[in-house]
């Protein structure tokens, strides 16, 4: 089922939800990691990290064949120009960061020689190290985080704006009820 006015697909609605609280999950794991000190247990936390990244990476590409193919949802309320357009950039911005966190932090790993891997199970190969590459991939990661958190915070900020003061049933639609138009 494609989103309608009414009532968005289960799909969009779990895809949203899922990716969306593992994203925050993994923002505030990988801050809590930065500041472990070295040793087995953040080496052991870092693995966790990656193959969870790995999963994201998964469901974000899905999520953005989903969204290409199905459009955005329609607004529910009028909003002025500039609101469209942050609303356009913000997840515009959502769905390109979600694909490039975990590339840049699959570049970081592998840039360090390191292999890939989901729990266990090697996907890439790790390659030579080349530290242009990982510097590339830290960074995209680094700046990105915070970046990805400032988005994040608009988002739900928005969110809040659309359920508290226009009322327009945009969260309830999001939490995949049917609003009246």
């Amino acid at each position: 089922m494609k989103d309608q006015r009414e009532r968005l697909s289960r799909t969009t609605v779990i895809l949203h939800w899922l990716i969306g609280l593992t994203i925050i999950g993994m923002l505030a794991f990988g801050l809590w990691i930065e500041d472990m000190e070295r040793g087995p247990e953040k080496g052991a936390m870092i693995g966790i990290h990656k193959s969870i990244g790995v999963l994201v990476l998964v469901a974000a590409t899905l999520r953005l064949f989903w969204r290409l193919g199905n459009g955005f949802p329609v607004a529910l309320s009028v909003m002025k120009l500039w609101e469209r357009f942050a609303a356009h950039a913000v997840h515009w911005t959502l769905l390109l960061a979600t694909l490039a966190m975990p590339l840049s932090g699959i570049l970081m790993s592998w840039a360090g020689g390191h292999d890939v891997a989901v729990f266990g199970f090697t996907v890439l190969e790790g390659g030579e190290k080349n530290e242009t590459l990982g510097t590339i991939g830290h960074t995209i990661h680094s700046i990105g985080s915070k970046v990805f958190i400032a988005i994040i915070v608009i988002h739900i900020a928005a969110a809040l704006k659309h359920h508290f003061i226009n009322k327009d049933g945009t969260l309830r639609r999001m939490l995949g009820r049917t609003v009246d138009t």
